[in-house]
């Protein structure tokens, strides 16, 4: 060959295996999506998704309550409070404990604390039978809860519940009405309701936190803190162990009731409320989050800047919500489309972007997160598809560091909660309990190779195979420290196969893979985990959440549209041993 071509075949070869490298060691966390249709799809099928995760350290640190929840006050008007007492729905949160429980919403700015004893004095009207058997039931239960010593749970008769399922039906249309329309009407929370909410959180272990009402204003517009002073004496009178915010979304209280809060006024307003808890010895301590504002649009990252510049050094994590549809959504396939899965990542890095200039130690708490506005919609955010929302959050929202993610809601009105009204666990809830007893706070970084494909002019490559990896969590005793879980989205019609590579090769694996139960589909509200359907075995039991074992070496198969946890045994990862 003569010499003078050889400088050409040196360059050429260096820079295919550039580009070869790239390729197999690209460190993005998701698989690209590959061009749809005809032959190429049926390669595509058959190509092997290479997958390897760094071992040595984590690279974000999260919360131990990572997976939070919420509780909206609506459950106040509905009547759903007086049931928390149930072993049933005690034992589901206690499923998804160690976790946060903000009592919060809408309605946070509407409620007014009476510390009153009246069993029955402020309820609503209703019907006839309500007022004659309903609500008697209701105070013989109470007075039974009265009698019992420490975690005070209760059995409701069948008919009880009945008759509260009619009560919330008829009230669900007054609350959605109120929401739509901006026009709420107040709320009371007595000393008995709150009696009520703390007991349900101290039997689940979830720590509470009380978002307290930030529209009871003084004439000049200042914040009236006289009713939270009565709640936080109350309180620490019952020595009850709480956590303390200031109201909900203040960038939408023009909307709301024609009445705004600056920034200013609302970062005075929380060092006030920080002044107040100190006054009160038992709380002296006592954390306070805020300021909560709504999805970082303009007038949010406004308010939340000006917080933050005059007044965010009082609290003791940042928090805001993100809403990923409306109710003008219809179809279960808006649920998965990754153009709208991939909004959050951008809106994380609005809040992370003001929070860095302002306080850069501060944790950041996505403080109120749900796959629809206005508690979701019928036979949509209720089922098997809302889940692709519910782990993408989760997964994102990890690997950019946001400390802790609260679920609106677990158990009140709307189609939004992970426990429907006859207590039984939906879609969402299964997935919940996986995460909770198989990932850990540490995450860590995974690297990806497959086949790519370029975009086209003005087009972007959405990523519908989504994987992300922690350490197992550490209070799972089947795995010992060392253990890694890896969680992986597969949005594709057709299944993907993925090979594990480097640290990861040759290594046991348990596999959890979730798919809808039943001839619904992806409108389905049961789940099968490995080809088994999940159900409470009784008030008090779990369903055994029993692992396929894949022998070392082999390919996990994801199956279309399908969730999958997976742990990888006895790998030793440095990153999670400690």
């Amino acid at each position: 060959m003569p010499k003078r071509f050889l400088p050409q075949i040196f360059f050429g070869l260096s820079l295919w295996l550039a580009f070869t490298a790239q390729a197999l060691f690209s460190s993005a966390a998701t698989y690209r999506r590959p061009v749809a249709g005809g032959k190429r799809q049926s390669f595509l099928e058959r190509t092997l998704i290479l997958l390897d995760v760094n071992t040595r350290s984590p690279v974000k640190v999260l919360n131990d309550n990572f997976l939070s929840l919420q509780v909206d006050p609506s459950i106040l008007k509905n009547g759903w409070l007086d049931f928390l007492s149930s072993k049933r729905l005690v034992t589901l949160a206690r499923g998804l404990s160690p976790a946060y429980l903000r009592f919060g919403g809408k309605r946070t700015d509407f409620l007014q604390f009476h510390n009153l004893k009246n069993l029955a004095k402020f309820r609503g009207p209703g019907p006839d039978y309500y007022l004659k058997n309903y609500e008697d039931d209701i105070v013989r239960s109470d007075i039974a809860l009265d009698k019992q010593k420490g975690c005070k749970l209760a059995s409701h008769p069948d008919m009880m519940l009945e008759l509260q399922r009619e009560k919330a039906a008829q009230m669900q249309q007054v609350l959605l009405k109120e929401q739509l329309s901006n026009l709420y009407s107040d709320v009371t929370i007595t000393a008995r309701s709150l009696d009520k909410l703390y007991n349900f959180a101290d039997c689940a272990g979830l720590h509470l936190i009380f978002g307290i009402n930030a529209l009871h204003r003084n004439p000049d517009n200042s914040w009236n803190a006289s009713s939270a002073l009565s709640l936080l004496k109350y309180s620490a009178g019952k020595k009850y162990n709480i956590s303390w915010e200031l109201g909900n979304e203040p960038n939408s209280y023009r909307t709301m009731v024609a009445r705004s809060v600056n920034s200013t006024r609302l970062a005075q307003d929380y060092i006030l409320l920080k002044t107040l808890l100190q006054t009160v010895r038992y709380y002296s301590r006592a954390s306070l989050y805020g300021p909560n504002v709504g999805r970082p649009r303009k007038n949010a990252i406004l308010l939340l800047d000006g917080f933050m510049k005059n007044g965010g050094s009082v609290v003791d994590a940042v928090t805001w919500q993100h809403y990923y549809i409306d109710r003008r959504v219809t179809k279960v396939e808006d649920f998965m489309k990754t153009r709208l899965l991939d909004t959050l990542t951008d809106q994380i890095n609005k809040v992370l972007k003001i929070v860095k200039i302002h306080a850069p130690e501060k944790r950041v708490w996505l403080g109120g997160v749900g796959p629809a506005w206005a508690g979701g919609i019928n036979n949509l955010s209720d089922t098997f598809a809302a889940g692709f929302l519910w782990l993408n959050t989760l997964g994102i929202s990890a690997m950019q560091g946001i400390d802790v993610v609260l679920r609106h809601s677990f158990f009140d009105y709307g189609y939004s909660h992970l426990v429907d009204q006859h207590f039984n666990p939906l879609p969402d809830y299964w997935l919940s309990l996986l995460f909770k007893r198989l990932v850990g706070p540490r995450v860590l970084a995974v690297h990806v190779a497959g086949l790519q494909r370029k975009p086209r002019p003005g087009k972007v490559i959405r990523d519908k195979l989504r994987i992300y990896a922690h350490c197992t969590s550490f209070h799972n005793h089947n795995y010992v420290r060392g253990s890694i879980t890896i969680y992986i989205i597969n949005l594709h019609r057709s299944r993907k196969k993925i090979k594990l590579a480097g640290t990861l090769r040759n290594k046991t694996v348990h596999q959890y893979l979730l798919q809808p139960f039943g001839a619904d589909g992806l409108h389905s509200k049961s789940v099968q985990l490995n080809g088994e359907p999940l159900a409470m075995v009784d008030s008090d039991t779990f369903p055994e959440l029993k692992p396929r074992t894949l022998r070392a070496g082999r390919t996990i198969a994801m199956p279309p549209i399908s969730i999958g946890f997976y742990v990888i045994k006895n790998i030793n990862a440095y990153a999670c041993r400690r």
